[in-house]
């Protein structure tokens, strides 16, 4: 399982408009083939795109048609999850026959990506509530029966605090529940999520050796809580996450200068 993982990168209608005063369009198509250029110079090629919500700004058609364009001649598979600045059903409608939209259980690679939609009408806050929850329940269980592949979990919303007050008043609310379905699941290996736009890590409450890992921001970053391991906490990024044969999850940042100038910050 090779996964490039991009997030929150606001588009909008125009195809020159711009979010929080950054062309949201070019920056992640710059961004795009900047972690594409270092993966092939490191020797590696993802199996999926997986961007982590937060696709549209405006929520509009036009934002998802400039999406749908950008991906046209990218020859990867694409896994999309909905954020609080989506639209679900104009997602599935405009996207839904060029990508995979969560909630969805993929085969990729040797192992499994499960994507759930944590988006909540008129919140900035997430939730996945009791019928996904119990849909994740049923889809695994399907799932376990024909073997043990890695378990690689997506979501827009962090599910647990990430030690910045503004942005756990806004995390997934039920992502205690979340965990506790997760947790007993043996092949899980990880989760990630987008939504705070900075590098961070941390470790599933009681099994700490599952990250938690949260994806920058192709549009501009927070201020950080934790260290960029890069040095580099300004800059646009993303996430590279590799499961090999002897299901290990290895992963690394990826960083790159923004299109545009200087980061925003």
């Amino acid at each position: 399982m090779r996964i490039l993982q991009l997030s929150d990168p606001h588009l909008v209608a125009d195809p020159a408009g711009r979010c929080h005063g950054r062309p949201a369009l070019a920056l992640l198509r710059h961004g795009l083939q900047e972690a594409l250029s270092q993966l092939q110079a490191a020797g590696d090629a993802p199996d999926l795109l997986l961007i982590s919500g937060d696709l549209c700004d405006d929520e509009s058609w036009g934002g998802y048609a400039r999406l749908g364009e950008l991906l046209q001649g990218l020859r990867l598979p694409v896994a999309l999850l909905a954020g609080n600045h989506d639209q679900p059903a104009l997602l599935r409608a405009a996207l839904g026959r060029r990508a995979v939209i969560a909630p969805a259980l993929v085969g990729c690679g040797n192992g499994w990506l499960l994507l759930l939609d944590s988006h909540r009408s008129g919140d900035s806050a997430g939730a996945l509530g009791s019928l996904q929850l119990g849909w994740l329940q049923r889809q695994w269980a399907a799932a376990a029966t024909a073997g043990d592949q890695p378990l690689l979990v997506a979501v827009h919303h962090p599910p647990v605090p990430i030690g910045d007050a503004g942005m756990d008043a806004i995390r997934l609310q039920d992502g205690e529940a979340l965990l506790d379905l997760l947790r007993p699941m043996a092949a899980l290996r990880g989760l990630v999520f987008g939504h705070v736009h900075q590098h961070w890590q941390g470790g599933l409450p009681g099994r700490p050796e599952v990250p938690l890992l949260g994806c920058p921001s192709t549009l501009r970053s927070f201020a950080p809580v934790q260290t960029c391991p890069l040095g580099r906490p300004d800059d646009p990024g993303g996430r590279w996450l590799h499961i090999g044969e002897d299901g290990v999850l290895r992963q690394r940042l990826l960083r790159w200068a923004p299109g545009d100038g200087p980061s925003l910050g």
